[in-house]
């Protein structure tokens, strides 16, 4: 084998491993430009405009801690011992599977509602879920904001490990791009796949600790509870935003390892298949 193919095979693989992220590189600007369209045409007509992004975590977080304060407070024993508002921890879980949940049920609509963009031959399908994921996230950062400013009110705290926050959040950015690919191909093909994913986002929000604190659960109950992709990420965004504590960083290595194998399974997957969209839409 000559040296010449062997170094056409060596860029054959690194073309495809850096291709779920050519969004960095290749199309950066284009994906850029497709999230700040995301995210303005969102606001577009209403009178508020972008203030809404802050706006609509406090109506949220009103009306949770409303409808649960009085049913999970007693159980939280870490915001007896630490002093910590009821309120200011369950928002952190809130914004953990408000992130997760926004790209989830919109992934199943990625394709089917940018039905021009399939007829391009040259527009890269591939680079939707991170428009979508980088809009999700400029609404999590939103949240954070707001989060922020109501523990300096409520709590009268800061926690400097919220720097390690980006960290912690990564490798859930992996895994629902994976996520957003699959589901993205599969909504191609099963129009019905949008309403499983909307129990699915409901389920991944009461089957973690967003909700209600590990150590209160049995532990027959806490394997299924462990086994939610959300549980282990909002128990260290509690971790680093809340209470002080460093990121379990070998933790958040596995886990950036499982969700980067489902990143390049859900990719491999929307390649095999768009082959076939065209046909479809």
């Amino acid at each position: 084998m000559t040296s010449g193919t062997i170094g056409g095979r060596r860029a054959q693989w690194k073309g495809w491993l850096l291709a779920p992220f050519s969004f960095l590189t290749t199309y950066n600007s284009l994906t850029i430009e497709l999230a700040k369209r995301d995210v303005l045409g969102r606001y577009r007509g209403a009178s508020f405009g972008l203030l809404w992004s802050l706006i609509s975590p406090f109506l949220m977080l009103m009306v949770y801690t409303f409808a649960f304060g009085n049913i999970y407070k007693g159980r939280w024993q870490e915001a007896a011992d630490r002093h910590d508002s009821f309120a200011i921890i369950l928002f952190i879980g809130l914004i953990v599977h408000g992130y997760f949940a926004e790209c989830l049920n919109r992934s199943p609509l990625l394709v089917t509602s940018n039905v021009n963009f399939v007829k391009r031959v040259v527009f890269p399908l591939e680079i939707l879920p991170w428009p979508m994921i980088l809009s999700a996230l400029f609404h999590m950062a939103m949240n954070m904001v707001v989060f922020i400013v109501l523990r300096l009110v409520m709590d009268h705290e800061f926690s400097w490990t919220i720097v390690f926050l980006p960290a912690v959040v990564a490798p859930l950015v992996v895994l629902t791009a994976g996520l957003a690919w699959f589901f993205a191909a599969l909504g191609v093909y099963f129009r019905d796949i949008g309403q499983v994913t909307g129990v699915m986002s409901m389920a991944a929000l009461f089957l973690s600790s967003a909700m209600i604190p590990m150590s209160s659960l049995p532990p027959a109950y806490q394997v299924f509870f462990n086994l939610n992709p959300l549980t282990f990420i909002i128990n260290q965004a509690r971790a680093v935003a809340l209470w002080g504590e460093m990121p379990n960083w070998l933790g958040l290595f596995a886990y950036f390892c499982a969700a980067m194998t489902f990143a390049y399974a859900g990719y491999g997957w929307f390649r095999a298949t768009r082959r076939g969209f065209a046909d479809v839409l």
